[in-house]
């Protein structure tokens, strides 16, 4: 009998991404990162995967052809029944229960390619604390949350609006980030759930709030990985241009006004820096957007930035013609979109680069996707990436 197991339950059947558990990430199938953290984890002593597919069998049962570190890994057969869209997952912890001898189980998700080891071998630690029957991983969001009634007004849940806290004052709140759950054998067969008894949490990053549910998740995740793994570097041309969108890239697109109607604007202070650099450097800067604001101008004003054309519908054109003004290559332009509006120019920039709450297309186009949203440093993010400076 095994004293730890580890279960990753994946199935052929995904209708959002067909066989998602073994498209590509990072050079990798995506199972291969979660069964990878469960294999290094010191505190497990065996992994299974469980599928129903036998194109997934197969991907999986080459890790250990190739790499010595999966020699823990063991692929078994998942019930077609426990593998259709409305099964759950604990139906599949309790088929998995009945075929191997253990003693506790961690559940494990593929969809959570950003856990590592240590984030398990901690989490067994904890479990291992006095009276600790289970454990699940959260992360910690500081997010303000509201509820609506059935008249469709609405009231805070974990705050007072006369009261806000600061960020740094604030505790926010737990959420599941579904990358691992530790219970026992004996607790699982009792309470047919992943979790019972006494329960706690452990935290992992805020990045690993990020599960692979949609295409675009993969891009996201993606950089992420590559971030953490250090090689996320790649052949980029020389930039000599900076063009980026407003609303959504430098701001975080919310629309705030005063008390007396003034309009207002949230800019972040790291992009801000990182561009002012730039320009000292000699990289033009400057911002095409759709919007016609004097807010926007003085920002740019603010930053040094060489140009602003503002009240753009076609950017493309518009990125064209400032290139020309300033003898400058489309291929040596770095172009930082977030909406449809920006796609155009940022297929004819030499590098295009987005937030990662970006819209769908932008972020299928982009050659970078930064892990932060817009107006939170993600230009920043981007700039460090692919434009060297200090």
């Amino acid at each position: 009998m095994y004293k730890t197991v580890a279960l990753i339950p994946v199935r052929g059947g995904s209708k959002s991404i067909p066989l998602k558990n073994i498209k590509e990430i990072c050079g990798k199938p995506l199972v291969y990162w979660t069964a990878k953290a469960a294999c290094d984890a010191a505190s497990i002593d065996r992994v299974y995967v469980a599928t129903d597919s036998d194109k997934i069998k197969e991907a999986v049962e080459s890790f250990k052809l190739t790499d010595p570190a999966f020699e823990k890994l063991t692929v078994i057969d998942r019930d077609p029944e426990n593998a259709n869209d409305t099964a759950s997952t604990e139906s599949v912890m309790l088929e998995f229960a009945e075929k191997v001898d253990f003693e506790n189980l961690v559940l494990i998700q593929a969809t959570s390619p950003l856990l590592q080891a240590k984030d398990l071998d901690e989490g067994f630690k904890l479990f291992d604390t006095e009276g600790t029957d289970s454990v699940l991983s959260v992360v910690r969001q500081k997010r303000f949350i509201w509820k609506a009634d059935k008249k469709g007004f609405v009231s805070p849940v974990n705050y007072d609006v006369f009261n806000r806290p600061r960020r740094q004052d604030f505790d926010g709140y737990l959420m599941e980030n579904g990358a691992f759950y530790i219970t026992t054998k004996k607790d699982l067969l009792e309470s047919k759930n992943r979790l019972s008894g006494n329960m706690k949490a452990y935290e992992m990053d805020e990045d690993t709030a990020l599960e692979i549910d949609e295409p675009s998740d993969f891009l996201i995740i993606e950089m992420l990985l590559k971030k953490r793994n250090g090689n996320i570097s790649k052949e980029y041309p020389e930039i000599r241009m900076i063009a980026t969108d407003c609303d959504g890239c430098l701001t975080d697109g919310g629309m705030y006004y005063s008390e007396n109607g003034d309009e207002l604007k949230k800019f972040n202070t790291r992009d801000g820096l990182a561009l002012s650099r730039l320009h000292d450097k000699g990289v033009i800067t400057g911002i095409i957007t759709g919007e016609d604001r004097e807010l926007n101008r003085r920002r740019a004003k603010k930053l040094k930035m060489d140009f602003i054309e503002s009240g753009v519908k076609d950017k493309l054109p518009v990125l064209k013609d400032v290139c020309e003004r300033y003898g400058v290559d489309l291929g040596n332009v770095l172009y930082i979109g977030d909406d449809l509006n920006d796609v155009e120019a940022m297929k004819a920039a030499g590098v295009s680069a987005c937030p990662a709450d970006a819209g769908k297309k932008v972020l299928e186009t982009a050659d970078y996707v930064a892990s932060k949203e817009g107006g939170h440093g993600a230009v920043r993010e981007i700039l460090e990436a692919i434009v060297q400076f200090s």
